[in-house]
This record gives structure tokens, sequence and C-alpha cells, in this order.
């Protein structure tokens, strides 16, 4: 078998750098980096997007750095809520015969016009 120059990821740069908790790790920028987007999309200042999140410029700042450690999971979802966002958290259950750690992933759902295109139906 031929060597690769790289080695290969497994999906979660956070679990590949040795980062504790990757899975949630994973999650807070995935949910961070939807936060961001509806920030640039309406085009606030960090002092503006702060006054809607109830955090001071220096805190949006440093979300928007993806300086995360002062903020749980909870947090980043009141967030989105005060950004209109809807959320919806599934669960479900892992088959026993699996190996595979449990898993933590955030799914975004792109482009609201779809979402109102299909409500006018």
């Amino acid at each position: 078998m031929k060597k690769h120059g790289y080695v290969e990821g497994s999906g979660n740069v956070f679990a590949d750098l040795g980062v504790a908790n990757p899975e949630e790790a994973r999650a807070k920028a995935d949910l961070v980096d939807r936060i961001v987007d509806i920030i640039q999309e309406r085009k606030l200042t960090q002092v503006q997007a702060g006054k809607v999140l109830g955090v001071d410029q220096p805190k949006v700042s440093a979300l928007m750095r993806g300086r995360l450690t002062d903020f749980s999971i909870e947090r980043l979802l009141r967030f989105l809520l005060l950004l209109g966002q809807d959320i919806c958290i599934a669960v479900t259950a892992r088959p026993h015969s699996s190996r595979k750690q449990p898993t933590l992933k955030v799914y975004a759902t792109e482009g609201r016009s779809r979402a109102v295109a299909a409500s006018r139906r």
C-alpha cells in the first residue's frame, strides 16, 4: 500500500487536536458560526449585536473571534433565540452494538427564503 504524505482527520478538528470535550467544542463552534453569520447578514455593529444579545461589546468581539471559554452551549442557544432563530433539539438512541462514542451535533439550516417559501404553500 502506498503511504500518503498526510494524516486523515476524524471529521472533528477539536478531537484531532486533543481538545478536552471535542464534541462540545465542535457544537459550540457550529453555534457561534451561525450567530456570527446572522450578525453579519444583518450588518449589525458589535455594539448593536451586544444590545440584541444582552452583552457588552467586548463579549461580542470575543464571540466573533472564536474565544468561546465564557460561553456555554445554553448561552449560545439563548443568543440564537434572541436573534429570532428557532431551535430544534433531537435526542436519538444509539444502537447498543455501536462502538462509536456518543455524538453531539449542530445542524443549521441555511436560507430563510426556503422556509418562507415552504410555509406559503
